[in-house]
């Protein structure tokens, strides 16, 4: 069993395997999909929002057909993988640090009679337990600013990626010259001592030989899916705090809304980043 690599990834691999951070993912954050949505309309569900994304996403890989095998990173309860094996017949592989996480996805692919196509592994982006060349695409959502070395989590994905595969992901970043006070209180939630950006991704993949398909940036959705998830976490609160534990759920209504503020203010980045391996 791989081990994590890095205090930080350890960090949040005790964080999700906690019952308050499960009961909020799996009731506030959307379900199945736990990372940020795209938005269309004020009011809009996040799930459907959160299942948009990943549907953007999926339509991007178009050069790949029935059989590509994924590689997904972070893979959280498994969504995007059971979309990907159900709608595009891929064979998925969910990749994640958190067990509790695990375990339900591995219990939503049983009741969608999807285990054949989608597998769940216990492992964390710095240190892949997979051979090289081993996949055609490598995907994630929202997970690679968990890392403290994010240019290690490059490196091991296009360690594994076939030549020509693609490295197809969103992340919440920070903007260049964003105010550190700002940004405190959004990384002292997570740990971190900085967030990526799409430059420094940009470079990571350019040092590595991989050509840029696509930089979508889309921050307003980064301010819009914390501004609903605030919402629906306010809304329900007095349910909420018979299944979660009220300090846990103050703790969550602060950090939405040093994130909400900070994007607000012009600090945050969110998008799709989409890259591909050199072919030899």
């Amino acid at each position: 069993m791989s081990q994590p690599s890095s205090a930080v990834v350890k960090k949040a691999e005790e964080y999700y395997d906690s019952s308050d951070a499960d009961c909020f993912y799996n009731t506030v954050w959307g379900g199945e999909d736990i990372h940020v949505g795209i938005y269309q309309s004020a009011g809009e569900s996040i799930y459907d929002a959160s299942r948009r994304t990943v549907e953007q996403m999926a339509e991007k890989l178009h050069s790949w057909f029935s059989g590509t095998q994924v590689l997904d990173i972070g893979a959280g309860y498994g969504g995007s993988g059971r979309y990907l094996a159900r709608e595009k017949q891929y064979e998925v592989s969910c990749l994640n640090l958190s067990e509790v996480q695990n375990e339900r996805n591995r219990k939503l692919t049983e009741e969608a009679n999807l285990s054949g196509a989608v597998q769940v592994v216990y492992g964390n982006f710095e240190s892949l337990p997979f051979e090289d060349k081993s996949f055609d695409v490598v995907w994630a959502q929202d997970a690679i600013l968990h890392s403290g070395n994010r240019k290690k989590v490059f490196e091991e994905v296009h360690r594994v990626l076939r030549p020509g595969g693609e490295f197809i992901f969103t992340d919440p970043m920070q903007k260049p010259g964003a105010d550190a006070e700002t940004l405190k209180p959004v990384l002292e939630r997570i740990h971190l001592e900085s967030m990526g950006s799409v430059e420094c991704y940009g470079n990571y993949a350019r040092e590595l030989g991989m050509e840029t398909i696509e930089v979508l940036q889309m921050p307003e959705q980064l301010v819009n899916h914390y501004s609903a998830v605030l919402h629906n976490l306010e809304s329900r609160h007095d349910e909420l705090k018979d299944v979660c534990d009220p300090a846990y759920l103050e703790r969550m209504q602060n950090g939405l809304k040093h994130w909400i503020d900070a994007g607000k203010n012009n600090a945050l980045d969110w998008g799709i980043l989409h890259f591909r391996k050199a072919n030899s």
